[in-house]
């Protein structure tokens, strides 16, 4: 067994050879840790819209999508886009993302804002009374439903109105939507009404059952779209609501933003993730006015879409995310982030640091080699000046110094070796010695 000093020189040499290693591994790890993305939050806060509304049952599907995973999905009521834009900008909202109709807002007032998607066609039906028309123009001095004042409805009925020069007295403009406007339309109340929303609403078609309604084809559909690039033509065919009834009774020409998901770009990556893949789930099947797998897809212009969104859209969910679950998922994800810059350090600092140990463990006995040749120069240049006697005390003290250095088994050879050296140096004084006393005869 080792003697208990050299038991504590070695592990003083392993410390010292190690400890740098460790230091800069360590270091790696807190550089990653500072630019890996906190582990995401378990609630987070969608704003929607009138309760009735096709964004509020939207955002119930979203919230039990996301429960599968742990999310907990806040949904905020509200009156619409206009409103949805404002609380995502609002300098103290705590709401993440919502839903946004196309032509609401445009980055260029909303810079901190980003685009997950479309997630579908939403029409401007407008439905009306009397003679049959082409055009919204035809219903200059009517009284008109368009909305309330924070919707996204409003905001695009008042766009269309004003390039007509329809939209000041005597045109009457109320601030009526959905369920409302429907039954003052109904009723007679107004003279027209607008609707933003899918083709699947039952509002819609129960709207477009009613004889004593007509639902207005655009004849300049075309020019809108140009005009306004967030729209898109559409053709609602005859017959889609009711092939018995023949409703509607002839193909029918709409104009169609997108409904978006929108963001915060502080959202955090691995929720915008989640959240294109139930938009996926909840969107990605056919409708009346769009094929299966159309959407969801980056198609609104207003807003930038996230680097996500844009990962997304090229190739899928992450790769960790098909097969793991969403927290699993998450944690290996940000585990391998920070494990790579350490990996990458590790590798060549443990293949440096036997090396180091053994030039520690050897300079201990290699620094003594100066000292011999010091006494060999000495005997080459001044021998009758040199005392031999004296020499060779020294030769017995550097040995014994040696002797007591700790040096592990596995380097026992370089202390062997080394006094072997001695033992030449030693046998070249002898022979000096003897040739003196020779002389002395």
């Amino acid at each position: 067994m080792l003697p208990r000093q050299f038991r504590r020189a070695t592990r003083r040499d392993l410390l010292v050879a190690v400890l740098p290693a460790l230091l800069l591994i360590i270091a790696a790890f807190a550089v990653a840790y500072y630019f890996v993305k906190p582990a995401p939050p378990k609630k987070i806060v969608m704003a929607t819209g009138k309760r009735e509304g096709g964004y509020a049952y939207f955002g119930k599907r979203y919230r039990e999508i996301l429960a599968r995973d742990g999310i907990v999905l806040e949904l905020r009521e509200t009156d619409g886009s206009v409103e949805n834009v404002e609380l995502l900008t609002a300098e103290h909202s705590d709401v993440d993302v919502a839903f946004v109709q196309g032509g609401t807002a445009f980055a260029a007032n909303a810079p901190d804002l980003v685009s997950l998607g479309s997630l579908y066609y939403e029409p401007l039906w407008v439905y009306y009374r009397g003679r049959a028309i082409d055009d919204v123009g035809a219903l200059h001095g009517k009284k008109i439903a368009i909305g309330p004042f924070e919707s996204g409805t409003r905001a695009l009925a008042v766009q269309l109105l004003a390039v007509n020069a329809t939209v000041l007295p005597p045109t009457t403009l109320l601030p009526l939507g959905g369920k409302d406007a429907a039954e003052a339309l109904q009723a007679g109340a107004v003279d027209a009404a607008f609707f933003v929303a899918p083709a699947e609403s039952p509002m819609v078609e129960k709207l477009a059952a009613d004889r004593t309604l007509k639902l207005l084809s655009f004849g300049r559909a075309e020019a809108y779209t140009r005009r306004f690039p967030y729209l898109t033509a559409l053709m609602l065919p005859q017959g889609v609501f009711d092939f018995m009834g023949n409703i509607p009774h002839n193909d029918v020409q709409l104009i169609s933003p997108t409904a978006n998901l929108i963001a915060k770009d502080t959202l955090h990556p691995a929720l915008a993730y989640l959240l294109m893949r139930a938009a996926t789930q909840i969107h990605g099947e056919s409708g009346l006015l769009h094929k299966a797998g159309v959407f969801p897809a980056p198609l609104d212009g207003n807003f930038p879409l996230s680097p996500e969104a844009t990962r997304y859209y090229k190739s899928g969910p992450p790769f960790l995310q098909r097969y793991l679950p969403f927290w699993a998922a998450n944690l290996v994800e940000r585990l391998w982030i920070m494990l790579v810059p350490a990996i990458a350090i590790m590798v060549p600092l443990f293949r440096l640091v036997p090396p180091l140990y053994r030039w520690r463990v050897r300079s201990r006995i290699y620094r003594w080699y100066a000292r011999l040749k010091e006494i060999e120069l000495q005997l080459d240049e001044t021998p009758h000046a040199v005392t031999l006697d004296a020499v060779l005390e020294r030769l017995d003290g550097i040995e014994r110094s040696v002797n007591r250095i700790p040096t592990p088994l596995a380097y026992s050879e370089n202390l062997y070796s080394f006094r072997q050296h001695i033992d030449l140096v030693r046998e070249r004084v002898h022979r000096a010695l003897d040739v003196d006393s020779k002389k002395s005869a």
